[in-house]
């Protein structure tokens, strides 16, 4: 199964915590992880295996898009900072919709994210 992350710069430390804490499932799960350019960055450096896209202002969101889109991606994990404005709010938008039309799961927090992730051990 493929997952994306992706982490607004507020939140890349907590997606990293994230994942470490979830790291058993994610490999128990056999899950791939692809992820915008400097989130993955972090995952990497964390030990995570990651398929970096570019950074999410240059197109990553998009690209991920592309691949929710063409059936790959079938889940997003997205860390949005709801305190900060973003210079490509209109990407993140695009990311949300594509999940909705294509009916991806997408979480944009901690808790729904640890919500997906229980259901994957199931």
């Amino acid at each position: 199964m493929e997952i994306a992350i992706i982490a607004h710069d507020g939140m890349k430390a907590e997606m990293v915590q994230f994942l470490n804490k979830n790291r058993a499932l994610l490999e128990a799960a056999d899950v791939k992880l692809i992820a915008t350019g400097t989130t993955g960055s972090k995952a990497e450096k964390a030990g995570f295996k990651v398929k970096k896209m570019l950074s999410g202002p240059l197109g990553g969101d998009a690209q991920i898009a592309a691949r929710v889109a063409e059936g790959k991606t079938k889940m997003v994990l997205f860390f949005k900072d709801p305190l900060a404005n973003h210079p490509h709010e209109a990407d993140v938008n695009m990311l949300i919709r594509v999940c909705d039309v294509h009916n991806v799961p997408l979480a944009t927090n901690e808790a729904s994210a640890q919500l997906f992730m229980n259901s994957i051990q199931r």
